[in-house]
């Protein structure tokens, strides 16, 4: 447990380490490389747990390396068996420094059991606190960032509209163009039209005029050529034809 915030604190170091290494070395061909969604992004340092032990300080792996050879016992029996043997030969020596060992392990065995829990639970509080942080100071800058990515949409959403406003005008000065060309187009038709009609009352004016003067030429040659006597015998005809409509 007591070794939980020395592995934590190396594998920091390796990570910071790692960083800036990658930031010394980091060229303009790389850094644009980064940027692209294809290259993986940078793998912040991530909390680990101690590995696994046995009877205090055994690794879990030294049990796993056996079991594949020798089945369960196998780790057990090689241990005692190594013990035995040394102490048989006497390669290792039981002197007074082998009991000041056996009760300073002990003590610390004691100790662990005691004030490891506390200690643990301290650490593990620091820990927590610290990489709390780290993640404030994360979120708080993905909030920025993500702030600033809205606001830039909405300047985007702006400048859209802008697009569209300007869009707009234009059609808006193409259709006072259009409405201008038809209005010249109707003035002339109508000029022209007025002319035409100019012309047209022109001839008419002529040609009543022109009609008048012949009817009143051939009457006044018809006048002047009927004589006395043909008005008389006229006179008489047409008083016979009203005594006979009087009759009839």
């Amino acid at each position: 447990m007591l070794s939980r915030a020395g592995i934590l604190s190396g594998q920091q170091c390796k990570n910071i380490v790692a960083l800036s290494t990658r930031c010394m070395a980091t060229t303009p061909a790389t850094s644009t490389s980064a940027d692209k969604p294809s290259q993986p992004a940078f793998q912040r340092p991530v909390r680990q747990q101690p590995g696994k032990v046995r009877l205090g300080f055994v690794p879990e792996e030294w049990f796993q390396f056996f079991y594949k050879k020798t089945g369960v016992t196998g780790p057990y029996a090689f241990g005692i068996g190594l013990t035995t043997y040394l102490v048989s030969k006497e390669w290792y020596v039981m002197e007074h420094e082998y009991y000041n060992g056996l009760s300073l392990l002990v003590l610390c065995i004691i100790g662990v059991k005691k004030l490891g829990p506390a200690i643990a639970k301290y650490l593990d509080k620091e820990i927590d606190e610290y990489e709390a942080g780290w993640n404030s100071g994360r979120e708080s800058e993905k909030t920025a960032l993500n702030a600033q990515i809205k606001e830039e949409e909405t300047h985007q959403w702006s400048a859209d509209g802008q697009l569209m406003l300007v869009a707009a005008k234009r059609e808006n000065v193409a259709l006072q163009l259009e409405a201008a060309y038809r209005q010249r187009l109707m003035n002339v038709y109508d000029e022209v039209t007025k002319r035409l009609n100019y012309q047209v009352e022109r001839q008419n004016v002529e040609q009543r005029i022109a009609q008048k003067h012949l009817v009143s030429w051939v009457v006044k040659r018809v006048v002047s050529s009927i004589t006395a006597e043909q008005e008389k015998q006229n006179i008489d005809k047409c008083i016979a034809d009203l005594a006979v409509l009087a009759k009839v």
